[in-house]
Formats: C-alpha cells, sequence, structure tokens
C-alpha cells in the first residue's frame, strides 16, 4: 500500500468505533455484561482473524470498517462495567489495572511480532497475516468464550457474595458522591430512562472532558499506531525498531498503576492528569527540537511514559463526577466515542513524506496536549465553583426545599453532590 492507503485504513475504524459506543454501553445493562463484552469480543476476534486473509487494499478497508463495529462497546463498556462495582475513590486503580493491559500487549506485540517477521512463508501465509489471525483473532476468540463463564454481571447478583456483602456494596454505590445530612439521604437514581441519556448529551463537563481526551488520546494514537515507525526511521531496523518499543511499553504501565494508586489514596484526579500532560509537552518539544535520533527517542518515551498514567485518570474523573449509572453509561460513551476520533485525525499526523524527524506529526500532537490542558484547567476552577455554590446553598438550608426523590433525579446537579477534583 502507498503511504495515503495506510493512514486511510488506520482512520476509516474511528469512524464506526466513534459511532457505536454510546448505543453500546445502553445495552450494556440490559443484556447483562457477562453476555455482552465477551459476544464483542468473539465478534471483534472474528473480523480479525479474516482481517488476516485480506489480499488488497479495499478489502482490508472493508474489514477495519467492521472492526469498528465490533470493537466500539468493548473499551467504554468495561470503563462503565468497573464504576457498577468501586466507588469513585476506588475506580482509577482498577481502570488503570485494565489499560496497563494495553501497554502490556503493546510490549508483548513488539516482541511477538519481531519473532513473526521471522516467520514468513509458515502455513503459507505473510508474517502479518499470521499475527493478525493467530495473535490477534483466533487467541482473542479462546478468550473471549472463557469470559462467558467467569464473567460476574452486577454486586447484587453475584453469587460469590453473602446477602449482606451484596447489601453493603449496592448501598455504597447509591450514596457516593453526597455530602452527609442526618434528615436527607440522597440514592443515585439506577433505573433507565431517556431522560438521563439526553441529560448527558447536554452536560458541560462531558464536552469539556472530551477536550482533555483528545489532549490525551492523540498523543496515545499517534504513538501506538506510529511508534515503530518513528522508531525505524531514526535508523534502525524494522526488528530492532519493534524490539525498543517494549521498554517503553513496561515503563509506562508500572507507572499507570503506581499513579493510580496514588490517586485514589489522595482522592484527587486533576493534580496527577494535570502534571502528566504537561510531561507529555516537554516530550513532544523534545522530538520537535532535536535531530539527534538519542534525544528523540527519549522524547517518545517521555510521551509515552506521561500518556498512559493519565488516561485512566481522564476517564476515572469524569465517571467520578456523573451521579446515575444510566447518565454515567451514556457520558462515559460519549467521552470515549467522540474522543476516540482523535484516533482518526492522529491517524493521520504522521505522513511518510516528514520522516525520519516527523515535525508536523509531534507539533500537532503537541497542540492538542496544550488544549487539553487548558481545557482540564477549566474544569478545575468550574467544579470549585460550583462546590462552593452548593455548600453555601446547603448552609442556608436551600436543600431543604427537596424530597430525597427529586435530589436523587438530579443526579449530579443536586445540591447535596460534590465534584470530584
Amino acid at each position: 500500500m502507498t503511504g495515503p492507503q495506510y493512514n486511510w485504513t488506520l482512520t476509516v475504524f474511528f469512524f464506526t468505533y466513534a459511532a457505536f459506543e454510546v448505543p453500546s454501553n445502553l445495552l450494556l445493562k440490559r443484556l447483562r455484561p457477562s453476555i455482552w463484552l465477551p459476544t464483542i469480543m468473539v465478534a471483534w476476534g472474528t473480523v480479525m482473524t479474516l482481517m488476516g486473509i485480506v489480499t488488497n487494499y479495499h478489502g482490508l478497508l472493508v474489514a477495519r470498517l467492521f472492526l469498528g463495529v465490533t470493537e466500539a462497546g468493548l473499551y467504554p463498556g468495561v470503563a462503565y462495567y468497573i464504576t457498577m462495582w468501586y466507588c469513585r475513590h476506588e475506580a482509577q486503580w482498577r481502570q488503570a489495572l485494565f489499560f496497563s493491559a494495553a501497554s502490556i500487549a503493546g510490549a508483548f506485540s513488539g516482541l511477538v511480532a519481531y519473532g513473526i517477521a521471522h516467520m514468513n512463508g509458515v502455513a503459507g501465509l505473510r508474517g502479518w497475516s499470521l499475527s493478525l489471525t493467530s495473535q490477534k483473532g483466533i487467541l482473542t476468540v479462546l478468550v473471549a468464550c472463557a469470559a462467558y463463564f467467569v464473567l460476574y454481571d452486577f454486586p447484587e447478583t453475584a453469587s460469590f457474595l453473602t446477602t449482606e456483602e451484596r447489601a453493603f456494596v449496592v448501598y455504597r454505590l447509591k450514596y457516593q458522591g453526597q455530602v452527609a445530612d442526618e434528615h436527607v439521604h440522597v440514592a443515585q437514581a439506577d433505573e433507565f430512562a431517556w431522560k438521563y441519556v439526553r441529560a448527558a448529551f447536554l452536560d458541560w463537563q462531558i464536552w469539556v472532558n472530551v477536550i482533555v481526551y483528545w489532549g490525551i488520546v492523540c498523543p496515545l494514537y499517534g504513538i501506538s499506531l506510529f511508534l515503530p515507525t518513528i522508531i525505524k526511521e531514526l535508523g534502525y531496523t524494522s526488528s530492532t525498531a519493534q524490539l525498543l518499543t517494549v521498554p517503553i511499553y513496561i515503563t509506562a504501565s508500572i507507572l499507570a498503576v503506581a499513579t493510580a494508586w496514588t490517586s485514589d489514596r489522595a482522592g484527587k484526579r486533576s493534580p496527577f492528569i494535570f502534571g502528566y500532560m504537561c510531561i507529555l509537552a516537554i516530550g513532544f518539544v523534545m522530538c520537535i527540537s532535536s535531530t539527534k535520533p538519542g534525544v528523540i527517542y527519549a522524547g517518545v518515551f517521555i510521551a509515552a511514559c506521561s500518556i498512559y498514567p493519565a488516561f485512566p485518570g481522564n476517564v476515572t474523573w469524569l465517571s467520578n463526577n456523573m451521579a446515575g449509572s444510566s447518565k454515567r453509561a451514556a457520558g462515559m460513551a460519549i467521552q470515549i466515542g467522540v474522543g476516540n476520533l482523535a484516533g482518526a485525525m492522529a491517524s493521520n499526523f504522521y505522513r511518510a513524506k516528514d520522516a525520519p524527524r516527523y515535525r508536523l506529526g509531534h507539533a500537532l500532537e503537541l497542540g492538542f496536549t496544550g488544549a487539553g490542558l487548558v481545557a482540564c484547567a477549566f474544569l478545575v476552577v468550574n467544579y470549585r465553583r460550583i462546590n462552593a455554590k452548593r455548600e453555601r446553598q446547603m448552609a442556608e438550608g436551600m436543600h431543604s426545599g427537596y424530597t430525597p426523590e427529586e435530589l436523587s433525579s438530579l443526579g449530579d446537579r443536586a445540591l447535596t453532590y460534590r465534584y470530584a477534583l
């Protein structure tokens, strides 16, 4: 394929991927996680297996469109599933454990790709075809089939918990984020209603969070899709470039989990997100300003190791600030769905004609990171302002004019709710 054709096969995936994320999350509770998530994996693994036997550009383009449809619900579904089990001060560590699996997969993909590069001709297939059919296709289907039998649905139906434990888990999830009042006990609304979905689409914080998400995800996709190419153009062979991706992903994974643990203990999200995005910007400045391969590799290393701790923090931060399971399901899917359109943009940042320095690509990533930093600061200022206003209104007794049911239906807009910072 030509360079533009390769970029298009990367880009079209994100159109269907973004379009199907909200419907998938709305189906998750109705169809049960233990059914829906493994089914998505089976479908996605099947498409990936078939993608390994395409013979031309147009076949690959169509396969990538279908891959976006089938894979769309997995990450937002799992991210939402975690919030159905853990309170908001516990969620980021679990989100990071799941997301760091992508980082570890990136490391192992580099090693496997190095080995498969030397297997051309096995079973009459090229090395890339073997990678898609066996490593990314058939193995995914096998893991998905096992997931049907080991994945639990909801705390209230979990057979490994006692009756008292189930009641305790459900209680703490319902009342998280509320300011205690001996006369008012506000539970989060768990029933599905289209008004909560509509509220998610109209919520300002989701759309500002999308900009923060773009500031992290544009670099994430840019690096994950083009990292071996960027390293190869620094003068290394293809095999060595694959191996040099391994330490980047391993370090990023360790940092993601360690940062998430610290963030949960501190009960803060924004300082870690903002701090890592600043470091991310420094990494791209190094890539733009230097001509030395070692410095550029260090810049990419620093950038990647900042992305992986920031990403689960951003997803967790928004989930922490949406009350009501239906609104949270829709809101997280909007954030991840619209946010992943950044992948369609990032797929075209690194052009073959810009090799070996890719200054335009690095500069565009830096621009998105800067916009994300501004949006992050905007969220912090407004969350503090709203929390302070609600404190004053509570002190004046304004919440006493609402019934617990009315406060529950208001969700995170209730006077008793406090945004996490």
